[in-house]
């Protein structure tokens, strides 16, 4: 079966194999990253149990020299080079929800918590609620996130059924 020839001004030879190219070297980022994250891990606890045990210049001398070189790793790899060349989206990200303002959040309440002299109980009890508020909060950048999904899904079956690939 031959596909006829498209029309659609998106289908510049060129821009295609900038794509191509551009997903290719995207997957090879990410497995170099993976494989450099997944050698980090063991690298990173030993350096911190040497500097457990043996007296450094300063506390963690060798394991924040591990995390530099992991962040400078991080730079050279640059998984989302692609990007640099196009606008940029709509994703703004509050402080309070990355991992570290979330971490943040939570141990701050085992803290007050702790410092309070509360119980296992009570400092679990403030973490639920700290969740809950976190999902709260997230809730309709959630909604939004599932609503772009199904919009996805539901185009990716409408092309499918449009192609006739679907069918029987």
């Amino acid at each position: 079966m031959t596909l006829p020839p498209s029309t659609s001004p998106r289908t510049n030879s060129n821009e295609r194999w900038k794509f191509v190219r551009d997903v290719v070297i995207f997957q090879l980022k990410m497995l170099l990253g993976n494989v450099r994250d997944f050698a980090l891990m063991p690298v990173s606890l030993a350096a911190a149990l040497i500097d457990l045990v043996s007296r450094g210049e300063r506390e963690g001398a060798l394991f924040y020299k591990v995390l530099r070189w992991g962040a400078h790793s991080e730079d050279v790899i640059d998984v989302y080079s692609a990007i640099e060349h196009h606008e940029p989206g709509d994703f703004k990200i509050s402080p309070a929800y990355t991992v570290d303002g979330v971490i943040a959040r939570i141990e701050g309440v085992v803290v007050r918590e702790v410092e309070k002299g509360g119980t296992a109980a009570s400092i679990k009890t403030a973490m639920d609620r700290a969740i809950d508020q976190l999902h709260a909060e997230t809730g309709g950048a959630r909604d939004k996130a599932r609503d772009a999904v199904a919009r996805t899904a539901g185009k990716l079956r409408e092309k499918f059924d449009s192609d006739g690939r679907g069918k029987d």
